[in-house]
């Protein structure tokens, strides 16, 4: 299921890429996430009635559909500039992002493996920008950006799924963020000379909806620690679309930086599987 919603977000990242060139940021933005909003409500309402709307935290469930908006708009406006693998494997410190959240914001214990971890995919993520180099533009900060604001809705989301239904996350992540962008709509709304671009932005929401179900299907079955590693697939897959869609391949040294950052995220997960096994053991025994 996790593989599954990587090949869905490496097919949305492609089909960004590929649609920023012609629709404006916004208002593939709306589509992306008024498709995602309705096919969910569509799916979940007559099963569940509005029972599935309450909330014990409305506003936090609305602050992670703002930062979750912010995430998307920097990943759109991120993918708009740079190659979908480059950009894909630079927004996968995410969870090495959170570490340091948690350590400074959250006052938790980080142990010395862990920061060396954090420090490794940093450093993979400088070999991939690479300031001051031929290659880098002001648009390489972009997925920077994102990390933050994702590592934040990150850390809500973990906060908020002690006692909220999941569901009703997804639901109110889709509607804050269509009801958000909507404002700016009107503004931005442009007649699209290709039909394919509708069928493409209609493409993007379908793979946003069913990646996130996927997603949300697969932490019900296993723990987060568990299903991490098996994240850092998407960045292959995103390398595929580029190679497909876009017929670029990513160069030495790219390539060096995506390896550093999913071997110290893929190392980050195989630390929190051994921490929580040892902190089981005494209640085992």
């Amino acid at each position: 299921m996790v593989l599954g919603a990587c090949a869905c977000f490496a097919a949305l990242d492609t089909t960004t890429k590929y649609v920023s060139a012609t629709v404006p940021l916004l208002m593939a933005l709306w589509f992306r996430y008024a498709f995602q909003a309705v096919a969910t409500t569509v799916s979940v309402l007559p099963a569940r009635g509005m029972s599935v709307l309450r909330t014990m935290q409305p506003k936090f469930q609305v602050l992670r559909g703002v930062l979750l908006l912010a995430s998307s708009l920097l990943a759109f406006a991120s993918l708009k500039y740079m190659p979908v693998g480059e950009f894909t494997a630079i927004v996968m410190i995410s969870p090495l992002a959170i570490t340091v959240l948690a350590a400074t914001v959250l006052k938790e214990r980080v142990s010395p493996m862990r920061w060396a971890l954090v420090a490794g995919g940093f450093a993979g993520t400088l070999i991939i920008i690479r300031p001051g180099g031929q290659a880098f533009t002001w648009a390489s900060l972009l997925p920077l950006g994102l990390v933050v604001t994702n590592a934040w809705f990150q850390v809500l989301t973990s906060k908020l799924a002690r006692t909220e239904d999941p569901v009703t996350m997804h639901l109110y992540t889709g509607w804050v963020g269509t009801l958000i962008a909507s404002v700016a709509l009107p503004v931005v709304w442009t007649a699209l000379p290709n039909p394919w671009l509708w069928a493409a932005l209609c493409f993007m929401g379908l793979m946003g909806a069913v990646g996130h179900f996927m997603l949300i299907l697969a932490y019900q079955r296993a723990p987060a620690a568990t299903l991490t590693p098996y994240l850092y697939a998407q960045i292959a897959l995103a390398m595929l679309g580029g190679w497909l869609v876009f017929s670029h391949v990513p160069d030495g040294w790219s390539l060096l930086g995506i390896a550093m950052i999913a071997a110290c995220g893929a190392g980050g997960a195989w630390l929190t599987m051994r921490e929580t096994r040892l902190a089981l053991e005494p209640i085992e025994a």
